[in-house]
Protein backbone atom coordinates (compact mmCIF):
# COMPACT_ATOMS: atom_id res chain seq x y z
CA UNK A 1 0.00 0.00 0.00
CA UNK A 2 1.12 3.53 -0.74
CA UNK A 3 -0.20 6.79 0.66
CA UNK A 4 -2.04 7.25 -2.64
CA UNK A 5 -4.24 4.31 -1.56
CA UNK A 6 -7.35 5.54 0.37
CA UNK A 7 -7.03 2.72 2.93
CA UNK A 8 -3.38 3.55 3.60
CA UNK A 9 -4.18 7.27 3.97
CA UNK A 10 -6.89 6.50 6.51
CA UNK A 11 -4.61 4.14 8.46
CA UNK A 12 -2.00 6.91 8.52
CA UNK A 13 -4.61 9.50 9.60
CA UNK A 14 -5.87 7.41 12.53
CA UNK A 15 -2.29 6.61 13.54
CA UNK A 16 -1.52 10.35 13.55
CA UNK A 17 -4.61 10.94 15.73
CA UNK A 18 -3.28 8.59 18.41
CA UNK A 19 0.28 9.92 18.07
CA UNK A 20 -1.05 13.42 18.80
CA UNK A 21 -3.11 12.03 21.71
CA UNK A 22 -0.08 10.33 23.26
CA UNK A 23 2.12 13.38 22.70
CA UNK A 24 -0.40 15.59 24.53
CA UNK A 25 -0.79 17.79 21.45
CA UNK A 26 -4.49 18.70 21.29
CA UNK A 27 -3.99 21.25 18.48
CA UNK A 28 -2.39 18.58 16.27
CA UNK A 29 -5.21 16.14 17.11
CA UNK A 30 -7.93 18.72 16.40
CA UNK A 31 -6.31 19.57 13.05
CA UNK A 32 -7.09 16.00 11.91
CA UNK A 33 -10.84 16.47 12.49
CA UNK A 34 -13.43 17.93 10.16
CA UNK A 35 -15.12 21.11 11.36
CA UNK A 36 -18.40 19.20 11.72
CA UNK A 37 -16.94 16.12 13.44
CA UNK A 38 -19.42 13.93 15.34
CA UNK A 39 -18.14 12.69 18.69
CA UNK A 40 -20.02 9.85 20.39
CA UNK A 41 -18.86 9.89 24.00
CA UNK A 42 -18.78 6.52 25.77
CA UNK A 43 -22.10 6.08 27.64
CA UNK A 44 -22.77 9.77 27.10
CA UNK A 45 -24.00 12.32 24.63
CA UNK A 46 -23.16 12.95 21.00
CA UNK A 47 -21.40 16.24 20.37
CA UNK A 48 -20.83 18.00 17.07
CA UNK A 49 -18.02 20.23 15.87
CA UNK A 50 -14.30 20.68 16.39
CA UNK A 51 -14.86 23.32 19.09
CA UNK A 52 -16.96 20.92 21.19
CA UNK A 53 -14.31 18.23 20.71
CA UNK A 54 -11.64 20.68 21.88
CA UNK A 55 -13.69 21.50 25.00
CA UNK A 56 -14.06 17.77 25.67
CA UNK A 57 -10.28 17.31 25.40
CA UNK A 58 -9.63 20.19 27.81
CA UNK A 59 -12.07 18.72 30.34
CA UNK A 60 -10.52 15.27 30.00
CA UNK A 61 -6.99 16.66 30.37
CA UNK A 62 -7.98 18.38 33.61
CA UNK A 63 -9.28 15.11 35.13
CA UNK A 64 -7.17 12.35 33.54
CA UNK A 65 -3.70 11.59 32.22
CA UNK A 66 -3.91 8.83 29.62
CA UNK A 67 -1.70 6.98 27.16
CA UNK A 68 -2.64 4.58 24.36
CA UNK A 69 -0.66 1.35 23.92
CA UNK A 70 -1.06 -1.81 21.85
CA UNK A 71 -2.79 0.13 19.07
CA UNK A 72 -4.23 -1.81 16.14
CA UNK A 73 -5.98 0.16 13.37
CA UNK A 74 -8.10 -1.30 10.57
CA UNK A 75 -9.70 0.54 7.64
CA UNK A 76 -12.07 -0.24 4.81
CA UNK A 77 -10.53 -0.45 1.33
CA UNK A 78 -12.17 2.85 0.31
CA UNK A 79 -10.79 4.57 3.44
CA UNK A 80 -14.15 5.95 4.59
CA UNK A 81 -14.33 3.95 7.83
CA UNK A 82 -11.82 2.74 10.37
CA UNK A 83 -11.68 0.98 13.70
CA UNK A 84 -9.03 0.95 16.40
CA UNK A 85 -8.43 -1.36 19.32
CA UNK A 86 -6.01 -0.38 22.06
CA UNK A 87 -5.29 -0.35 25.77
CA UNK A 88 -5.62 2.90 27.67
CA UNK A 89 -3.34 3.41 30.67
CA UNK A 90 -4.57 6.25 32.82
CA UNK A 91 -4.33 8.19 36.04
CA UNK A 92 -7.40 9.79 37.59
CA UNK A 93 -6.13 13.25 38.60
CA UNK A 94 -9.19 15.27 39.65
CA UNK A 95 -12.74 14.20 40.45
CA UNK A 96 -14.98 14.24 37.40
CA UNK A 97 -18.55 15.24 38.43
CA UNK A 98 -20.80 12.21 38.91
CA UNK A 99 -17.87 9.78 39.18
CA UNK A 100 -15.91 8.43 42.15
CA UNK A 101 -13.50 10.70 44.01
CA UNK A 102 -10.08 11.06 42.38
CA UNK A 103 -7.00 10.27 44.45
CA UNK A 104 -4.44 9.65 41.71
CA UNK A 105 -5.73 6.12 41.03
CA UNK A 106 -4.43 4.32 37.96
CA UNK A 107 -6.40 2.16 35.55
CA UNK A 108 -5.85 0.00 32.49
CA UNK A 109 -8.74 -0.67 30.09
CA UNK A 110 -9.27 -2.12 26.63
CA UNK A 111 -10.96 0.37 24.30
CA UNK A 112 -12.59 0.18 20.89
CA UNK A 113 -12.98 3.21 18.65
CA UNK A 114 -14.74 3.73 15.35
CA UNK A 115 -14.12 6.46 12.79
CA UNK A 116 -15.59 7.87 9.62
CA UNK A 117 -13.34 9.77 7.23
CA UNK A 118 -14.11 12.22 4.43
CA UNK A 119 -11.63 14.30 2.43
CA UNK A 120 -8.78 12.99 4.61
CA UNK A 121 -10.34 14.37 7.80
CA UNK A 122 -11.97 12.45 10.64
CA UNK A 123 -15.72 13.12 10.60
CA UNK A 124 -16.80 10.74 13.40
CA UNK A 125 -15.15 9.41 16.55
CA UNK A 126 -17.01 6.84 18.65
CA UNK A 127 -15.28 5.32 21.71
CA UNK A 128 -16.35 2.29 23.74
CA UNK A 129 -14.93 1.01 27.01
CA UNK A 130 -16.32 -0.68 30.09
CA UNK A 131 -17.24 2.13 32.52
CA UNK A 132 -18.16 -0.38 35.25
CA UNK A 133 -14.63 -1.85 35.03
CA UNK A 134 -13.09 1.63 35.14
CA UNK A 135 -15.18 2.40 38.23
CA UNK A 136 -14.13 -0.88 39.87
CA UNK A 137 -10.48 -0.08 39.27
CA UNK A 138 -10.60 3.48 40.61
CA UNK A 139 -12.61 2.40 43.66
CA UNK A 140 -10.07 -0.34 44.38
CA UNK A 141 -12.60 -3.18 44.39
CA UNK A 142 -11.32 -6.67 43.53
Amino acid sequence: MTLTDPQARTLHLIGAYYEAFNAGEPAALLALLSGDVRHDINEGETQHGREAFGAFLRRMDSHYRERVTDLVVMATPDGTRAAAEFVIHGEYLRTDPGLPEARGQTYVLPVGAFFEVRDEKITRVTNYYNLAEWTRQVQGNP
